[in-house]
């Protein structure tokens, strides 16, 4: 029987909800796993929403879990009714929806709060020692629910222009974690913790390495569940 995996989504569109390739990359990496994956996110208004052609905001209003379920292709449940007991291991695919709607690290950094249900889901996981994976700018997630936790998200200096965002990992440190430099095609394990991370879009990098990268990612998340 395949592991049941719970994937926690936060809008639809890198600039303002989940990064749509590494969703989906997520998900191919669990059906070839064999994975059972049931799709939620939370039922909360957008921090604000993009014009991804511009890249600038616009007047709209819109709602996380409707804009999730275009990702979900209408398969979705609200966050507020996940259970951790019915499932193995809890993903979070990564884009700045995260770090807008699932707490408020593009405004406030380290100093953030997380989504009241999504720190009752982390924790849930956490309490019953099933895998939490993260991704991208996901890890601050855990960075900030679990202090002594270790994550990656890509390296703490901007090598070669190809990790622009390396001063997160500085805003982890001072959280009381652990930051771990990896390369884009790696993940990282906290045994200790069950948190699997890896750094996908938090490198400039060709999108096969980063749907690789998510891959080592998945799979260290079904063999620890």
């Amino acid at each position: 029987m395949g592991k049941r995996v719970a994937l926690v989504l936060a809008g639809c569109g890198v600039f303002d909800g989940s990064e749509i390739h590494e969703a989906s990359a997520a998900l191919v990496h669990l059906s070839r796993g064999g994975a059972e994956v049931k799709i939620f996110a939370p039922d909360i208004e957008q921090r604000d929403v993009v014009n991804h052609l511009k890249g600038s905001p616009t007047e709209e209003n819109r709602n996380v879990l409707v804009e999730s379920a275009r990702l979900a292709r209408g398969n979705i449940q609200d966050l507020a009714e996940l259970k951790a007991s019915e499932f193995d291991a809890v993903i979070f695919p990564g884009g700045f929806g995260v770090a807008k709607n699932l707490c408020s690290w593009a405004v406030d950094g380290k100093n953030c709060t997380v989504n009241e249900h999504v720190n009752s889901t982390l924790q849930a996981f956490h309490s019953a020692k099933k895998p939490i994976g993260l991704c991208c700018i996901s890890p601050v997630l855990a960075a900030k629910v679990f202090p002594g936790c270790e994550v990656t998200v890509g390296q703490d200096k901007n090598i070669d222009g190809r990790f622009p965002d390396a001063e997160t990992a500085s805003a982890i440190a001072e959280l009381g974690c652990k930051h771990i430099c990896k390369n884009v095609n790696e993940s990282h394990v906290d045994n200790a913790n069950k948190i699997v991370t890896t750094c996908a879009f938090m490198c400039k990098a060709p999108l096969h390495e980063i749907f690789d990268g998510i891959g080592t990612m998945v799979q260290e998340v079904l063999k620890l569940a």
